[in-house]
């Protein structure tokens, strides 16, 4: 079956609340090596938030929940995603804990300072604290899962309220070997995927975790989860569910900078599923959005572009 999405509410509440740790992303803008640049750009990054700012540029109503140290970062974080049409008011500010900062090396890896941040403090105690009515998707990821045992326990809780709530929970897999090796993520991110409605995983990173070398083998592998994504990097993405396997290839663009595409692809999925899009259609709202992110060395668009 597929995944069921609750029926749009005539109020102007959130269609999508997106839940996770952003952090300050410092990048080269030019896509120059981080040694050799000149000219830098200090944004909001982080998976979920990416995916929200990705649905609201899209023309619909995106929320984002976590926690942001009460600094400079933390403030610029969320005015910035702010100016990109998210949600940031329930966001709680800790005051003892920083926000997370990370460095784009393109085409070299990124560089991750986020050890002890406000978001790594996220309990189940905040999980209770997030508004869940009218919302008709929660999204959230495995990086939660591998910041720290309390937000583990955080996504846990959160996942069990948006069941409890009526929304369809969006899983992305993203595993994140900075944070925890295979053997370790393997059967938690597994089990977090099968409690989700959809999951969005790379087919790359499911072989690493579950030795699936093909879309089809991930499938297998999941055989309950009601949708199911699994991106190919630039050959395509296929999606299962009610028994269909639908398969769309990716765009042809010259890419700066692959970090923050599958945040881009998530975003304009979900915003197509929203707007009662076909799964063939879907997917290409997905490339469509991941294509405009290839070209950047920023992990999100600014502009409401609508695909």
């Amino acid at each position: 079956m597929t995944a069921a999405l609750p029926a749009a509410r005539h109020e102007r509440g959130t269609e999508l609340l997106a839940i996770g740790e952003t952090m300050a992303m410092l990048a080269p803008v030019e896509g120059d090596r981080l040694a050799d640049a000149e000219n830098f750009r200090l944004d909001a990054g982080g998976a979920e938030s990416n995916v929200a700012a990705h649905v609201a540029a899209l023309g619909h109503r995106a929320a984002w929940f976590s926690r942001l140290g009460a600094d400079a970062l933390g403030r610029r974080v969320a005015a910035q995603l702010s100016a990109r049409g998210v949600d940031v008011s329930t966001v709680v500010t800790d005051p003892a804990h920083p926000t997370g900062l990370y460095v784009k090396d393109p085409g070299h890896g990124v560089r991750y300072y986020r050890a002890g941040s406000a978001a790594a403090h996220l309990s189940p105690a905040d999980a209770d604290l997030v508004a869940l009515t009218g919302v008709r998707i929660v999204h959230v990821s495995g990086i939660t899962a591998a910041i720290s045992p309390s937000a583990a326990g955080f996504l846990s809780r959160m996942i069990d309220r948006a069941h409890e709530a009526g929304a369809l929970v969006s899983f992305d897999v993203n595993h994140r070997l900075a944070l925890w090796d295979c053997a370790s993520a393997a059967d938690a991110l597994a089990a977090l995927a099968c409690r989700a409605d959809l999951v969005f995983t790379g087919r790359d990173e499911a072989e690493s975790l579950w030795g699936t070398a093909r879309p089809g083998d991930v499938r297998a592998h999941f055989p309950d989860v009601p949708e199911l994504v699994v991106k190919d990097g630039a050959v395509g993405a296929t999606a299962y569910l009610n028994g269909q396997e639908v398969f769309e290839p990716a765009l042809e663009v010259d890419v700066v900078d692959v970090v923050g595409a599958g945040d881009a692809f998530a975003g304009g999925y979900l915003a197509a599923l929203l707007e009662g899009a076909s799964p063939a259609e879907r997917l290409r709202a997905g490339h469509r959005r991941a294509a405009l992110t290839l070209l950047t060395t920023g992990d999100s668009v600014d502009e409401r572009v609508r695909s």
